[in-house]
């Protein structure tokens, strides 16, 4: 039976594949339009997982040869020289770069995959492979998603990625929710995941929570399928990028939902 870690990285390598197939064909005119991402085009975007394989397979191959973890300077050259690349040279680099971060993880044993801990550099301390893996899918599933819905406006989340994503949704309440812009308004409403039959309690207080179902009756109903509840979570399920089949109900709207996660 596959390991959290086996699942991770098998998520990440098909999304390499996939990824790396669409990028590789993109006209330089598709390259320099806009993602999905604010203010960032597509090779922008591209740049952004390039540099993040870049920075996340030192922290790998540091854990493994027991060296302390990237620091931010190394960051930062990383990020410059990324920066500083064409679209093109991004288009070609990209696809290097990702499948060397794959291909460490790949290569780690079952043995390492249950007990190795690799320092990420900004957490408070060194976590599990299946916990590192989680935190770069996560990255890489919503930017491929970034990427894909400029070309498709219909793209979905990867759905071996959302399934590993769902757990960790919540933890990233703690940036990237902002329930300031509700302007004091507070709710509670029940989210219904169409497709998964789960059900979740979101509380539109400060700090934003997400729970189990309660017994009681909430504030409103929200309701969609659990790719677009991810992408709602992550500032991605703008107007243009949004099903018909989404419904809310009760005193806070859409547009209000959008208010609180902005996105990144």
């Amino acid at each position: 039976m596959s390991t959290r870690a086996d699942q991770a990285i098998a998520a990440l390598r098909k999304g390499h594949d996939d990824l790396s197939a669409l990028v590789a064909g993109l006209t330089p005119e598709q390259l320099t339009g806009p993602s999905a991402a604010d203010e960032w085009d597509v090779s922008q975007v591209v740049s952004h997982l390039g540099s993040g394989a870049e920075i996340n397979l030192e922290a790998v191959q540091a854990s493994l040869e027991g060296r302390p973890a990237p620091e931010f300077e190394f960051n930062k050259g990383v990020w410059a020289r990324w920066d500083g690349m064409t679209p093109q040279e991004r288009q070609a680099a990209f696809p290097v770069a990702n499948q060397r971060l794959v291909e460490a993880y790949e290569a780690l044993t079952p043995e390492q995959r249950e007990s190795h801990k690799i320092d990420v550099g900004w957490m408070p301390e060194p976590v599990d492979v299946a916990t590192s893996a989680l935190l770069r899918l996560t990255e890489y599933g919503y930017h491929d998603w970034d990427v894909r819905a400029a070309l498709d406006p219909s793209a979905a989340l990867a759905p071996e990625a959302a399934a590993l994503i769902s757990d960790r949704v919540e933890g990233l309440f703690g940036w990237i929710a902002k329930p300031a812009n509700l302007d004091g308004r507070t709710a509670d409403l029940l989210v219904q995941l169409t497709d998964t039959g789960e059900t979740l309690t979101l509380h539109l207080t400060d700090p934003v929570t997400l729970g189990a179902a309660p017994a009681g009756p909430l504030d409103g109903t929200l309701s969609l399928t659990l790719e677009e509840w991810l992408r709602l979570a992550a500032g991605r399920l703008k107007p243009a990028y949004t099903s018909s089949s989404v419904s809310i109900t009760g005193p806070i709207s859409l547009d209000d939902l959008r208010a609180v996660f902005p996105g990144y």
